[in-house]
């Protein structure tokens, strides 16, 4: 029963011997590693905290230092409520471990929120919060009204409470620098009217609803994230409860200890999204997968699929959401065991196929193992092998994968094909923070990035093939449009990053607020299409380097349009704009991270010159300058455009 809130998970011969010799292992690395194996099995809050405590003693034993170069991204996160929340603490620990985060959690004094934003808290701000989270009930917010309350009644003591937590979350930014998560009001309350419940405005229910509405509204509008327990979360779980009066009565515990992985598992994927690393890929097996049956033996005519069986409308309804989540920004592929030309008919011939063949932007089906073919899909996308969730019908492939490709995540599916859209959407691989145009193009910009590289594959004249390509780089300042975007990349891009400093949305909007600093955002495109934001860079003045100087604080690129003499066409731009602003140099500065070795020479190929590394630079950092007066570009064959 408690295994089923995170029905995604894969249960564990014996969980329990797992985590006992987990905690034996000596090396605290090894250790960290075995507990976030074990934190992707199904388990139960008791569970949950036997690995919480081995992760935390190798989280202390390494250091953030250490835990960076294990490969977890670090994140300091507050929770300020006005209900009890220690109990929730290390679910959020372990659900972020699951994800590749350590999170530090700070739990600010129960029922203190207000007193900690309007004020200046000594323990907050010591702790330099990245996120704050308001997890609110609803008579914090809004005191009962009477039932006689009329609908104006109610609008109105609804927009105090909005505008009352709108001051809450602008001091989160303003005070502390941190990105705001709002939580919103599970249902908890009974109904007094049945279904006329709705119809009464000031009826608990129907209170609430509305307040849920409203704080969307104005999240929306503030730039704050959501976790959206409303929509989350069910009430109800076999006898359990999400809100136990008991429990409620007694310790103020708003969310019932049996909710608690679910509660963790939710905020940990919030915070995994803004550290970039939700899966950007969604890999589709095909028989009994995607359709009923097997194609090579039944043919697209024998599969089972779409209207005349309860099955096949199963099988269109996963083809639908799939549809959705590319509609939406995620990749979608295909990793088949069969011939590539019989599974291809299904999306060209077969009427009631939702998904077609233009819609997936890596198509692989051979005989060749689904772990060598994972692979391959990673690198014709071009991107990490931690980016694939893997959706199988077969148990067996299931397992393999979870054993050879430990990145890759791969839902449990449950056996009737009507559930797989659940699961995969309960899973939250896909959790977002933000959605721009370049998140709604995406796909189609995957599958023409695998077109260019065919057509690499088929050319001998590499400048020819450039030229052909018609690109245009277009330069534009980070505006409230791009931030979202440019934020998603600075957290989440690994490999072109010369510095890797993360840096959340609030973080970067009070940087680019210093008219000193220049931020741009590029653009490119070409015949096969937009690219959309491939890279950002953001240049700043630093005391330890001249007045007239500026120090590349971040430089990040696409590894998708690596070779095409981009970085010399921004390099162009930047000199072009810094000059007009009476820059005489750029100091660039590559700080290794065990993932960026690809551009240790980046700043060096450009012709800057090597200088000594500024006082107080971290020890690994170097760096070189290039003057700008004298300077002469690079020959690209880019088409460049500014806009403002």
């Amino acid at each position: 029963m408690m295994h089923s809130l995170l029905p995604w998970l894969p249960q564990h011969a014996d969980l329990g011997a797992a985590i006992r010799k987990a905690r034996d292992i000596p090396d605290p690395a090894e250790r960290l590693q075995a507990a976030r194996g074990l934190a992707g099995h199904a388990r139960d809050m008791v569970t949950t905290g036997r690995i919480d405590r081995i992760a935390a003693g190798c989280f202390d034993a390494l250091g953030t230092e250490g835990s960076l170069a294990g490969g977890f991204a670090h994140m300091r996160l507050a929770i300020l409520s006005s209900h009890t929340v220690d109990h929730l603490v290390p679910s959020i620990r372990v659900g972020g471990l699951a994800r590749g985060m350590n999170l530090s959690v700070h739990v600010g004094p129960y029922g203190l929120y207000r007193q900690m934003l309007l004020g200046r808290d000594a323990a907050l701000a010591a702790f330099a919060p990245q996120l704050i989270l308001l997890a609110l009930d609803a008579e914090a917010l809004v005191p009962p009204l009477p039932l006689s309350a009329s609908e104006a009644e109610v609008a109105a003591a609804i927009q105090r409470a909005v505008d009352d937590v709108r001051v809450l979350w602008r001091r989160a930014k303003e005070e502390y620098g941190a990105q705001p998560v709002q939580q919103t009001l599970p249902e908890t309350t009974l109904p007094l009217f049945g279904s006329f419940e709705g119809l009464v405005p000031a009826s608990p229910m129907a209170l609430r609803a509305s307040l849920n509405a409203a704080i969307r509204s104005a999240a929306r509008e503030e730039g704050v994230l959501l976790l959206d327990l409303a929509w989350q979360v069910p009430p109800r779980m076999g006898e359990a409860e999400l809100t136990d009066a008991l429990l409620w009565h007694h310790a103020k515990q708003l969310i019932n200890p049996v909710f608690a992985p679910l509660y963790g598992d939710l905020v940990a994927r919030l915070a995994a999204a803004i550290a970039g690393r939700s899966r950007k890929c969604l890999v589709l097996d095909l028989d009994n997968t995607v359709w009923g049956g097997v194609i090579g033996d039944d043919g697209p005519e024998g599969i089972k699929l779409g209207q005349g069986s309860a099955e096949g409308e199963a099988f269109a309804a996963f083809q639908r959401y799939a549809a959705r989540l590319a509609e939406r920004g995620v990749i979608l592929a295909v990793c088949s065991k069969n011939d590539e030309a019989v599974a291809r008919k299904a999306f060209e011939t077969h009427p009631e196929m939702v998904l077609r063949a233009e819609d997936v932007a890596c198509f692989v089906a051979n005989w060749t193992d689904k772990a060598t073919n994972l692979r391959e899909i990673a690198r014709r996308l071009n991107i990490g092998i931690d980016s694939l969730v893997f959706v199988d019908d077969n148990p067996a492939e299931r397992e393999i994968i979870r054993r050879e490709l430990p990145e890759v995540a791969v839902p449990e599916l449950p056996d009737d094909i009507s559930r797989y859209p659940a699961v995969v959407a309960a899973a939250g691989y896909f959790e977002a923070v933000s959605l721009t145009g370049d998140d709604l193009s995406r796909s189609r910009s995957y599958a023409a990035n695998v077109q260019r590289a065919a057509a690499l594959q088929s050319t001998t004249d590499m400048q020819g093939y450039l030229q052909s390509l018609d690109m245009c780089l277009v330069a534009r300042p980070l505006g409230p449009i791009d931030r979202p975007r440019a934020a998603q990349l600075i957290n989440k891009s690994n490999q072109f990053n010369l510095t890797t400093r993360r840096r959340t949305e609030q973080e970067l909007e009070a940087l680019l607020r210093d008219p000193a600093t220049m931020g741009y955002g590029f653009r490119l495109s070409d015949r096969f299409g937009d690219n959309g934001l491939i890279s950002v860079v953001l240049l700043r003045p630093d005391p330890a380097w001249r007045q007239d100087e500026l120090l590349i604080d971040t430089w990040l690129m696409s590894c998708r349009v690596l070779g095409r003499q981009v970085e010399q066409a921004v390099l162009e731009t930047l000199a072009s704009l810094a000059s007009s602003r009476g820059i005489r140099a750029f100091i660039g500065e590559y700080r290794p991270s065990g993932r960026n070795g690809m551009v240790e020479k980046h700043y060096e190929q450009l012709g800057f010159a090597p200088v000594e590394p500024a006082a107080g630079a971290s020890a690994e950092a170097r760096f070189w300058r290039l003057d700008l007066p004298g300077h002469v570009p690079a020959r690209h064959v880019i088409k460049m455009e500014m806009t403002a």
